[in-house]
């Protein structure tokens, strides 16, 4: 069976294969796993105003054109002292999308005077899965299920970014679980100087994610 991530960013198929693979076991050789890139699929225009209306948004734009299932996720980080933002405009909060450094020194900018105990933030993820109703042979294809799993990588802001790894707000995250090398050394880590290993272990969409496995299972496989 297909299923297709509705993403062009291959790196993000492999990690969502990583997680699944994971978390469905043996059934997990059922599932051929596609991007929407692959298959030269579009970008739909994310019109959404949060993270579950704009996963929902890519996965039923994925299942209309396929007639495939379909998993899409939107995430991204809400500060408690902006009111959740930058939240759903998190890619583009400097006013380009995709400058990661640009977002980050905006952000660090405007809760400069804010103290440490009142930076808490966190990202959050909304992993969708849609499925078609079954024995159609022509598009547009109509939807037949859908579900949505939320998941949260809790956290502060740093007053200054540190790491190498990682994109976005990663180098001025720190997050509330930290790996066991951190802990016992006494540190705190951002999520940029986490290895990809150790982030991909307590992030939100790798949570978000396994609370969708067990509905592929039912909804894709059975």
């Amino acid at each position: 069976m297909k299923l297709v991530v509705a993403t062009h960013n291959e790196g993000k198929l492999v990690e969502i294969r990583r997680i699944l693979v994971e978390d469905l076991g043996a059934d997990a050789d059922r599932i051929e796993l596609v991007s929407a890139g692959s298959l030269g699929l579009p970008d739909p225009v994310e019109t959404g105003v949060s993270f579950e209306q704009n996963a929902l948004l890519k996965a039923r734009d994925v299942v209309r054109r396929t007639g495939l299932p379909a998993v899409a996720d939107d995430s991204g980080l809400i500060v408690d002292v902006l009111g959740a933002a930058p939240g759903i405009l998190s890619a583009r909060w400097a006013g380009r999308h995709g400058d990661d450094v640009a977002n980050y020194e905006l952000l660090l900018a405007q809760i400069e005077d804010i103290p440490d105990r009142n930076r808490n933030a966190r990202f959050r993820c909304a992993a969708a899965l849609v499925v078609p109703e079954p024995g159609q042979t022509e598009a547009p294809y109509e939807l037949h299920n859908e579900t949505v799993q939320l998941g949260d990588m809790k956290g502060m802001i740093n007053r200054a970014p540190k790491g190498e790894h990682g994109f976005g707000y990663d180098p001025i995250f720190v997050p509330e679980e930290q790996p066991a090398r951190a802990v016992e050394a006494g540190e705190t880590l951002t999520s940029a100087e986490m290895t990809p290993d150790e982030k991909n272990a307590i992030s939100h969409r790798s949570k978000a994610l396994k609370r969708l496995a067990p509905l592929i299972r039912t909804m894709v496989l059975d």
